[in-house]
């Protein structure tokens, strides 16, 4: 085995991840202003923006389902115990003492365990409940003269901001995360450049060089 540079992030990959950070944070921004918590813009303006943000975003994700299961990097966010034990301990603990990390990422697969079981969270759990109880609030004036409706809104709206609220514990970990190990601009380098530090066996590594010399260092 031999640690080389290689193209692991596509262009879309990467367009994906910085264009999901920023409809996200507005969407977080302009739902705090919804609900009062800041006054950096009016109520109106918040609730326009937030609806545009979400309809943004949920383009984004059809996008991003399609591209993943047509190019197969589904498989990167598929669940193993596999090292999952040793990952837990180190950024328990060994992270704190120095030690090096136990997982090493390969061609086949991008994400540690832990990586793998909180995206697949993310993505199969939490999306599908921000998009689905923020489309039927959005669409309350279709389905408000029904009985109990007010009732039903009221937990629509406590789902929605309580999966929001989920959203942005995962974002402030992920931030967290950036800042321990490597330094934040070795951390974030990858997302930019699609180039990170991955293990090819030999016949992966003789692949790139002959068939896709531009994605190997």
């Amino acid at each position: 085995m031999s640690i080389r540079s290689v193209l692991i992030y596509t262009i879309f990959e990467r367009f994906w991840h910085w264009a999901q950070v920023t409809l996200i944070l507005t969407m977080l921004i302009s739902g705090f202003a919804i609900h009062g918590i800041n006054q950096w813009m009016s109520f109106d303006e918040a609730v326009t923006l937030h609806t545009l943000a979400a309809l943004a975003l949920l383009t984004l994700w059809v996008l991003a389902t399609f591209w993943l299961f047509t190019t197969g990097n589904w498989k990167h966010y598929l669940p193993t115990a596999a090292g999952l034990g040793q990952v837990v301990r180190f950024y328990s603990y060994g992270i704190f003492k120095g030690e090096r990390h136990p997982y090493r990422k390969a061609y086949w697969r991008k994400h540690n365990p832990l990586q793998a079981i909180a995206y697949l969270l993310l993505k199969s759990i939490l999306f599908p409940l921000i998009w689905v109880s923020g489309i039927v609030y959005l669409f309350y004036f279709a389905w408000g003269d029904t009985p109990g409706a007010a009732v039903w809104l009221g937990r629509v709206a406590l789902i929605h901001t309580a999966t929001a609220y989920a959203i942005l514990a995962f974002v402030i970990v992920h931030v967290y995360m950036l800042t321990i190990g490597h330094s934040f601009v070795e951390h974030v380098t990858p997302m930019l450049t699609g180039f990170d530090e991955v293990e090819l066996n030999a016949e992966e590594e003789a692949y790139l060089i002959k068939d896709e010399p531009n994605h190997i260092r």
